[in-house]
Formats: structure tokens, sequence, C-alpha cells
């Protein structure tokens, strides 16, 4: 069998007969070779002997890491010492029968590792190479480290984040990671698309910066236009009003936002309240005037329920509301388990694993979790042997340190 003729167990994918070389660490690259995977494209993760960080971060269990089994499924892994000579061959071949590269190594590193555009493509001419950095693969802050927290920072999302008048606020979920590996996605399929016109290859760069100001098209663009500056907000709109997180009777939180006169008239009969004829509230404007005053009355109402029967009678009544859920409530929320978000994979270490699912549906060529997340170095022989690698020389390289397998 040749690296190109591996197939996973399941339904093909869309991208089925697609190769992916990932050499990358922690979120951005990986999660792209991560969702490359669930499409149906063999991706194989290079990894050094130490293992992507993320598999040294998070909580443990069975002797792996959260951070790396949430972000890794369906994709093969590998170690290589790209610091040795016959490493760099292996990964030659490697290359050789790959459609993309995926890398988010840094320079000096990555033109000492073999790893950069031109290096890489001298093993296949037309290949697919995409570099993920945190700021840009040049400029004036080309080379520095940064992750989605920096970036946050510099794209104005740290300033926009939190109540008005308090400190600024991270997004703690890493939402630039994720739009990053997203981008890194297109960008790799558009070329490959192009690809097939002209049967050039090329290089695509991504950066968590560029991610994240093209995510605030929105307010910079308003400053841009007007030379006004959004200001913070917290749970509030700008345009209109009602919208906030607001206290029910159990405890718990919930979303309510009115963003038309329709939604507060759904409102307020939900509710049994006749806030539509009080001056203050009657029109957008004059709540927007008293947002004091309305979230004071609303927090107050919504105190005479618990959560689901004020989200029950506002749902009846067509109105725009969530509950705050808590991590554990969304593993169990009705809609995520019915649109497939929570799957359970069968771990080589682990057992049981449950990760996110896939979140485009392909209703002709179905996506899928199709591997669980690789113990470092799971399928190094198996790889090895399909780039042509005799046992002997297979053992000679594990035994040299060039290439790794588990417990290694």
């Amino acid at each position: 069998m040749t690296l190109g003729e591996h197939r996973p167990t399941g339904e093909a994918g869309p991208l089925a007969g697609l190769r992916v070389l990932e050499v990358s660490t922690m979120m951005a690259g990986p999660y792209a070779g991560t969702l490359l995977g669930d499409l149906g494209a063999d991706v194989v993760k290079v990894e050094s002997p130490l293992g992507d960080d993320s598999r040294h971060l998070g909580p443990g269990i069975g002797g792996e890491r959260s951070a790396f089994l949430s972000l890794n499924r369906s994709k093969r892994g590998i170690v290589l010492d790209l610091q040795r000579d016959d490493a760099r061959e292996v990964f030659g071949r490697l290359v050789a029968t790959a459609d993309v590269v995926i890398t988010n190594v840094r320079e000096p590193a990555l033109s000492d590792l073999g790893l950069d555009y031109e290096q890489v493509r001298r093993h296949r001419d037309d290949v697919i190479w995409v570099g993920v950095t945190a700021f840009g693969a040049d400029g004036p802050y080309a080379g520095r480290p940064g992750i989605d927290f920096l970036v946050q920072g510099y794209a104005g999302l740290l300033a926009l984040n939190g109540d008005p008048g308090g400190p600024s606020v991270r997004v703690t979920v890493p939402l630039v990671d994720a739009m990053t590996s997203v981008l890194v996605c297109t960008g790799a399929l558009a070329a490959l698309h192009s690809r097939a016109l002209t049967g050039e290859g090329q290089r695509i760069d991504v950066s968590l910066l560029d991610a994240l100001v093209h995510a605030q098209a929105a307010g910079l663009g308003s400053y841009l236009v007007t030379g006004e500056e959004t200001p913070r907000t917290g749970n509030r709109s700008l345009y209109f009003a009602p919208s906030g997180v607001y206290g029910t009777r159990d405890g718990k939180e919930v979303v309510i936002t009115c963003p038309s006169q329709k939604f507060f008239r759904n409102f307020c009969t939900a509710l049994e309240v006749d806030w539509v004829s009080d001056p203050r509230f009657e029109t957008i404007e004059a709540r927007l005037e008293h947002d004091d005053e309305l979230d004071e009355v609303i927090d107050a109402r919504c105190r005479c329920f618990d959560r689901d029967e004020i989200i029950a009678r506002l749902v009846a009544a067509d109105v725009l509301t969530a509950p705050v859920n808590s991590v554990a409530e969304v593993a169990r929320d009705p809609q995520i388990l019915h649109n497939g978000m929570i799957v359970t994979v069968d771990h080589r270490r682990v057992g049981p694993v449950s990760v996110t699912g896939v979140p485009v549906r392909f209703h002709g060529t179905p996506a899928g979790v199709r591997i669980p997340p690789p113990v470092k170095g799971e399928h190094t022989r198996e790889v090895l042997s399909e780039l042509g690698y005799s046992p002997e020389r297979i053992a000679e390289l594990l035994a040299g340190g060039a290439a790794g397998v588990p417990g290694e």
C-alpha cells in the first residue's frame, strides 16, 4: 500500500484522495489538519520527539492530555527528528506524496529543519505550502512569538471586550486560533483548485492577526468610514435595547435581546408586562435612553422564573433568548447532540474519549471524525512502510532516533 492509498474506515468524505502533511503545534495549524482530516483527507501529523506542545497542556487522562486529544483527531501521527539528515530524507519522501503541507514553525527553525517553502517544493514542485504565523511572514512583527491572547490585544478585541469602565477582558475561547484554522483550510482548498487549472502549486501565508482583523470588519470598518471608535458595551447593544444577561430564580442566567419593536412586544407578552405602554420603553430610542431602568425591571421580572421556565415562555413567544450554559450543559444540549457535535472515538491508550464533531454537513459525501487522536508516533511504522522502507531500515531509523514510536 502506498501513502496515497491509505483510507480510514467509514465514508470516504469529500476530500478523499487528498494528502496533507501537518508539521505544527498547539491549535491554529493542527486544527486545520483536523478539519481537513474530518473532511476525508489522509492527514499525517509529523511531530518531533518532544511532541506537539499541546501534549503537555490541560488535565491528564491515561497518560494523555486533554488539549491534544481535543484538537487532533482524524489524522495519523508519526515522530521524526528533523534535526537529523536521515529523518529529513524520510520527510522528503513524505512530501513527494503530499498535496498540502501545513506548518507553524517559526524561523530560523523553519529553515534549519528543511521546512520552508522553497525547501519543501524541491520534493514536490506543485505542493501547496501553508505557513501559519502570529503576525505575518514578514513586516515589523515577523518572527515574534505570538498566541491568540496577544493578537486580541493588537487587533482591538481586548479593548472592546468587558464592561464599560472596567478592565479589558480576553475572550477565553480561542476563537482566533479556530478562525485561523478555517482560513488555512480555505486557502489550501482554493490553491488546490487553482493547481487543477494551472498545474502550479504555491505558497500561502495565514496569520492570526489577519484572521482577527478580518473578523473585526464591522467595528474597524465603522472607524475607517466615520472616524468613530466603537465603545465598550459589555452585554448591551449600541443600537437597541434590551440586550443583556439576566438572573433567574434558580441562580442561573438567561440571554435576552430584542433588536426590533416586534421582538420587544413579544417579550412583554411572554412575561405578562405592559412595558410597551411605558413612555420610557415604548420605542427603541426611549429604551436606549433608559437602559439602566429597563435592565433593572427586566432583571427583577426574570427572577420570578426558573431559567428553563422563562426560556420556554420566551421561545414560545418567538423571542431571541438563550440559556447561559455551563460547559457541562453544552455537552448535554439536545440540539448540539442532535447536530452530532459531540462524538466518541476509541483512543488507543485512553479508551472511549469524546471530542467535538464536524461543523459542516455534506449530504452526498459525509464528513466525520475518522481516526482517534494519535498517541505520539502511533503510525510511524505504518507510514514508513507505506513509503517503501523495509522492516530492517525502519528498525535502524527507530534505533538511531530519526523516527519514534509510542513509548520511545
